[in-house]
């Protein structure tokens, strides 16, 4: 069992920069994606960014440009660094662990942007 706490959300205005991060009890390598997802009130959840366990990354379309998402191995953390945020990406920003048949979730950081 793997657990996956995230960190950094909070409150920041339109064009501001936050970094989210999600600490992992195991080892982030053995998980073919780390990846962010995030949920805002009455949608679905949906895919932000992901990093498969080598280097290649993916980005909704909507925060490539923006957001860069990161892992550190040494430190089983894996980040999201998100710039120019702007009120649509007001949301619980979710990580998440994923294996063929085997996934983890985090609680949720809350990421409010408004001024």
């Amino acid at each position: 069992q793997v657990q996956l706490v995230e960190s950094g959300g909070g409150l920041v205005q339109p064009g501001g920069s936050l970094r989210l991060s999600c600490a992992a009890s195991g080892n982030i390598f053995a998980f073919n994606y780390m990846g962010w997802y995030r949920q805002a009130p009455g949608k679905q959840r949906e895919l932000v960014a992901r990093i498969a366990s080598g280097t290649s990354t993916n980005y909704a379309d909507s925060v490539k440009g923006r957001f860069t998402i990161s892992r550190d191995n040494a430190k089983n953390t894996v980040y999201l660094q998100m710039n120019s945020l702007k009120p649509e990406d007001t949301a619980v920003y979710y990580c998440n662990a994923l294996n063929p048949g085997q996934g983890y979730w985090g609680q949720g950081t809350q990421v409010t942007v408004s001024s």
